[in-house]
């Protein structure tokens, strides 16, 4: 292990500084080829989680959410190539670990208080986009809202959101957040082992070259500690 404290501090930053909403008027031209940070992965023991946690400044139960994922879809998407430490990076930008706006994730991993966007009502830089679910999932039965640790709107959870543990998929569950984000990012890139498959990937997810650049930036990071 590297000890890495000012990357963790600009990390921190990053994080803090980056919006909640994943849904983003697109670049006039978005550049596609940006660096692979596909990294090792920690070795799921409490030992490794919790030295790759406190050298990341990632909270413990963040980064196991991130690692099982990562483990997960290696199994279910063995093409894909996604790295624990890029879900990191977008977990890190989206809500700083299920930490934004003074949230903290129980033993369960579940936010609390639940995690909410802005609504997209146009304004700001962002789509407008209409109620969809009732407010079942964010409470606004005016504007759809991004939610949950890794900000997913409420069609795109319906699509993708799926449980980690077998039961009903929650959004504001970072375990189940994290691997319905991962399943999106293997469709959208297909193999993000490469830096056209991660930059398709991470694109998708919102698609801003600055957006992509800082979680290249960060994921990196991450991975240099462990």
């Amino acid at each position: 292990m590297r000890r890495s404290t000012p990357l963790i501090v600009l990390v921190a930053a990053l994080a803090v500084a980056l919006a909640l909403i994943i849904v983003t008027r697109p670049d006039s031209d978005p550049r596609a080829d940006l660096p692979v940070v596909d990294r090792p992965t920690p070795a799921a023991t409490p030992d490794s989680l919790n030295r790759t946690a406190r050298e990341a400044g990632i909270p413990r139960r963040a980064l196991t959410a991130y690692v099982k994922a990562a483990e997960s879809l290696k199994s279910s998407h063995p093409r894909c190539g996604l790295a624990w430490n890029t879900l990191a990076g977008i977990g890190a930008s989206e809500s700083s670990h299920g930490a934004f706006g003074g949230a903290r994730l129980d033993r369960s991993g579940v936010a609390s208080p639940r995690i909410l966007g802005v609504p997209l009502d146009g304004t700001g830089g962002n789509r407008a986009i209409r109620d969809t679910d009732g407010g079942a999932l964010d409470g606004d039965t005016t504007w759809d809202r991004a939610v949950g640790p890794m900000q997913f709107i409420p069609t795109t959870w319906q699509r993708w959101g799926t449980s980690a543990s077998g039961g009903e998929p929650d959004p504001h569950d970072i375990d189940d957040a994290a691997l319905s984000a991962g399943r999106y990012l293997c469709h959208a890139g297909r193999d993000l082992s490469t830096s056209t498959g991660w930059s398709r990937a991470v694109l998708t997810y919102n698609r801003s070259t600055a957006y992509a650049e800082k979680i290249a930036r960060t994921a990196s990071a991450y991975a240099d500690v462990v």
